[in-house]
């Protein structure tokens, strides 16, 4: 295959992500500007709601236009559509959502500022920024992803901003209900049933949605249930009001991590039967939006979160650190009980969230302008404790502090945090349509932590010889100022676009204190700084549609791990970081001019990454590729429609990507570092999926891993590990969806 024919080929973009089929008109200047709206996959306006987003890389994936394995929430197709994204396949049906980009640590999501119709959904955004939290792709009606230049109105983490934008009431039917139920391989079972209503100034909508499976390997059965409802009065055309409410609760056990050798000998391996996770999720949001006229809106809104997780597990026996946690026996007496007790984690985040915004729009000297500036005040006491559990087989959450009163792994700590932030951005539209954006945020930060942890300290046999309780008192107050600046020429099938944008990422409680043998805090720790820029152009060109750019990412202060002589991991600033690269989604209509009843579209989405820690105190990290980035980053594939019938072929390949910073090979047999430190290797994995939509409703089906690769995505350090976690092997999926409305005729 020729050269000119392989770059036609890796740069295929999407129509199951297209471009436009519709356009909105802009004023400016009395000259009407197209800006396009794409079917599948387009980018923000340039003021959407209350938000500026010109100038920005913004992708949005419409979720109702996938074809897609959407009972079971798989991350790799609902994502396709999102450029350079890495993903964590560690768990069943999505529970817990976990990506990265550019080189940050895909886990949990935390280095995005995730958020649900436009407000937080994390634990905390500073202190403890893990998403918990996913809601079901059924109740999403797009993703938003905005990169790093979302750090001014949003928050400073450098991945940039991912909100789900969910579903609502709809406008052209008084009452609609749904159900759809979808039966997969290894046990999967959904349902989710929706309904909406509308009747005068009140419309609401809201869901119930139940996820279980026993999972591909032993001991991974989960039971997850959801609900979301949203409630909206309208007292006249000044006037609306919104109230949300958001549960979540389910609990799954895990099977432990692998070393290399246990994954090439039995991938589907586990040897951990007593180790379980649960969350339980209240999100509680409500706004109030005022609109005196067409050119001035104001909205304020409050969050409150009050929830939990524990984690709760045997990770190897406390007292002897010179072992491998992985494949450490999980010993029992002669009668079956277990010798050791197990290490429970409790969190409990409590937070409250007020922001008020204000958009004008204006005219000066003849020229369109549009200012938007918010307040944000945040006030968190989350609470965090550590210590044994019980040496049962259940997933027993209750601490035995008493009956094991040695055990090493103690700690109590409530960590309060305060943020107080005002943020400022300004379009001004000149002539041929040029825009300039630039922006400000100035934060105030309160990072606080006060507890004690008990220190125990064993002799070679396991014996104890010391004991001590400590306490710690820690606070930490910053103030700064962060700025960037957007730069945007549209036309009208054609945008070129150009931002910079300061970045910042406060040190986490998980920073600032934890307690495991095996863990380290550096205490010197600070924060995280940079900056991120890109330099892009998309569009759509007859059947071509593009978006494509160039990034730089630099990360001052990153924070990583090494490992110690004795295979503890040390938690420090390792140095600055330099991350660059070009990415693009690229998609293709073969039946652009046909006539025919079938659409055809195909798509790539390439990302090319490099990346080089170019600073650094710490001895063999200077010069070495940083942790999470493929080289290449590719997902492509085709999409088939008709009126009534859709199929979709997707790939998804990553080349090899280091999980340390010392860009370590597999640990040798028998090191204690074994499974813990080595490379993640390059793979790839194909889905099919299909859907049939008569008026009713439809059915979808499908294959995903349709070739059965056995490959890994994670490393874990500790939960859900540690140790290798597998990625599910081939799986089947069927569903069928039911929907009534006032409208229906039988």
């Amino acid at each position: 295959m020729g050269f000119k024919r392989f770059i036609f080929v890796l740069l295929l973009p999407v129509v199951t992500h297209s471009q436009p089929s519709d356009t909105t008109g802009i004023i400016l200047n009395e000259i009407e500007i197209k800006e396009k709206k794409l079917e599948l996959r387009t980018a923000m306006k340039s003021v959407d709601g209350m938000s500026i987003y010109a100038g920005k890389k913004s992708e949005v994936v419409s979720l109702d236009q996938l074809v897609s394995n959407k009972g079971a929430n798989t991350t790799r197709q609902l994502f396709a559509g999102i450029t350079g994204l890495t993903i964590f396949e560690n768990d069943d049906a999505g529970l817990q959502l976990s990506i990265g980009s550019r080189g940050l640590d895909p886990n949990r999501s935390s280095n995005f500022n995730t958020r649900q119709n436009g407000y937080d959904i994390s634990a905390d955004p500073l202190g403890y920024p893990e998403s918990y939290y996913t809601p079901t792709s059924d109740g999403i009606e797009r993703i938003e992803v905005i990169r790093g230049a979302a750090s001014l109105q949003y928050g400073s983490q450098f991945g940039g901003l991912l909100n789900f934008r969910m579903k609502g009431p709809e406008n052209d039917v008084l009452w609609s209900i749904e159900n759809s139920n979808t039966i997969g391989s290894y046990g999967l079972r959904t349902n989710f049933t929706s309904a909406t209503l509308k009747k005068g100034p009140f419309s609401a909508y809201g869901y119930y949605n139940n996820r279980k499976s026993q999972g591909f390997r032993p001991n991974s059965a989960f039971n997850a249930n959801h609900s979301f409802i949203q409630i909206n009065f309208t007292l006249n055309e000044a006037h609306t009001f919104k109230f949300e409410h958001t549960y979540l609760y389910y609990l799954a056990q895990q099977p432990g991590g692998l070393t290399d050798d246990l994954l090439n000998s039995n991938p589907f391996f586990s040897n951990r039967g007593r180790n379980f996770f649960r969350v339980n999720w209240n999100l509680l949001h409500g706004n109030w939006t005022y609109s005196p006229n067409v050119k001035t809106k104001i909205k304020v809104s409050v969050t409150s979160l009050e929830a939990n997780r524990f984690s709760l597990g045997f990770r190897g026996i406390p007292s002897m650190i010179n072992l491998n946690p992985i494949t450490t026996v999980d010993e029992r007496y002669a009668d079956g009980s277990f010798v050791y007790e197990r290490d429970l984690i409790a969190g409990q985040f409590n937070n409250l969230t007020a922001e008020a915004k204000l958009l004008r729009r204006y005219r000066y000297y003849n020229q369109p302008r549009v200012a938007l500036c918010g307040i944000k005040a945040f006030q968190s006491l989350n609470l965090s404790e550590q210590g044994p559990g019980s040496n049962g087989k259940d997933a027993d959450f209750s601490f035995r502090w008493q009956e094991y009163s040695n055990y090493p792994n103690q700690s109590s700590f409530t960590f309060p945090n305060l943020n107080l932030a005002v943020f400022m951005e300004h379009i001004f539209f000149l002539e041929n349509g040029w825009t300039i954006t630039p922006g400000m945020r100035m934060e105030h930060i309160r990072t606080e932590a006060q507890g004690y942890y008990t220190n125990v300290v064993f002799d070679n046999a396991g014996n104890v010889i010391d004991r001590t309780e400590l306490n710690d008192d820690f606070s930490f107050s910053r103030g700064f100022v962060l700025s960037g600046i957007g730069i945007s020429k549209k036309e009208i099938n054609n945008e070129r676009y150009f931002n910079w944008s300061q970045n910042y990422r406060s040190v986490t409680f998980a920073d600032i204190r934890t307690v495991n043998p095996t863990f380290i805090i550096d205490p010197e720790i600070k924060d995280e700084k940079g900056w991120t820029s890109d330099l892009g152009i998309r569009g759509k060109k007859g059947p071509w549609g593009y978006d494509a750019n160039l990034f730089t990412l630099y990360y001052a202060n990153r924070i990583g791990i090494v490992f110690n002589n004795r295979a503890q991991r040390v938690r420090k600033n390792i140095g600055a970081a330099l991350m660059y690269g070009v990415e693009s989604f690229i998609s293709y209509d073969l039946t652009f001019k046909s006539q025919s009843k079938w659409k055809i579209d195909l798509w790539t989405n390439t990302a090319v990454t490099g990346s080089n820690y170019i600073q650094s105190d710490v001895p063999n990290v200077r010069g070495k590729r940083v942790e999470f980035v493929p080289l290449l980053n590719l997902k492509t594939g085709g999409t088939v429609k008709s009126e009534k019938w859709s199929f979709n072929l997707q790939m998804s390949a990553l080349t090899k990507q280091f999980t340390d910073v010392e860009n370590s090979e597999v640990a040798q047999p028998g090191d204690l570092r074994d499974g813990i430190l080595g490379p993640i290797p390059a793979y790839n994995v194909i889905d099919f999926s299909g859907l049939y939509n008569p008026k009713w409703g439809a059915i979808d089906f499908g294959v995903n891993n349709l070739f059965n690769q056995i490959y890994f995505t994670r490393r874990a350090l500790g939960y859900p590990g540690p140790g290798i976690i597998p990625s599910a092997p081939r799986n089947f999926y069927c569903g069928l969806r039911i929907k009534l409305d006032d409208k229906t005729k039988f």
